[in-house]
């Protein structure tokens, strides 16, 4: 079946929250973990000064592809590509909301991600952890498919290399961006 990777169905199951990120919150980023970007750029996510967002997703679908029923049944995997999208709908209004980094991250090679960066139009870069440094690094949540591990839906706001807030499980995918700026209104008003 050939799907609309930017549209989120409203059938796909909501993901529960098992605690398998309830220790992010605190952690530092390691200093030695880097990662390339769709720019062929090195990235160390410890040494961005002020905000950033870090969105996790399992994988992005290419355009045609057929997409298994199995993926679409499977809580939280369906919705990379209109997470995405909405980051990029979303980015301005982030940055004005004091964001200064916004990244994508999944377990895809970096090849794959420049092909969804561009045919997206997307604003920000995404970073490739196909060697699963960042996941294994992190202890973040994970889930197999076909054989592979991917990274379970989890956004992090990192503050000068450290974790300040988490959001997991994400849900509905498309809204996480204004879920991050509620929080950010939020932060805003209180500190």
């Amino acid at each position: 079946m050939t799907l609309d990777h930017s549209q989120v169905p409203k059938t796909i199951p909501q993901p529960v929250d098992d605690g398998l990120a309830s220790h992010l919150v605190g952690s530092s980023i390691p200093a030695d973990l880097t990662l390339v970007s769709t720019q062929q750029k090195l990235v160390k996510l410890s040494e961005l000064p002020g905000l950033t967002i870090l969105f996790c997703y399992p994988k992005t679908g290419a355009p045609g592809e057929a997409v298994k029923e199995e993926w679409n049944n499977t809580p939280g995997a369906r919705g990379c590509t209109a997470e995405a999208g909405s980051y990029r709908d979303n980015f301005a209004s982030l940055k004005e909301l004091g964001v200064n980094n916004i990244y994508g991250l999944s377990v895809q090679d970096p090849a794959y991600q420049k092909e969804l960066k561009d045919r997206l139009g997307l604003p920000y870069d995404v970073l490739s952890d196909e060697k699963l440094e960042f996941v294994k690094a992190m202890k973040m949540p994970v889930f197999e498919w076909e054989g592979a591990s991917l990274a379970k839906r989890c956004s992090l706001a990192i503050r000068d290399g450290k974790v300040v807030h988490v959001w997991y499980p994400v849900f509905p995918p498309d809204e996480n961006p204004s879920q991050v700026a509620a929080w950010l209104k939020v932060t805003e008003r209180s500190g």
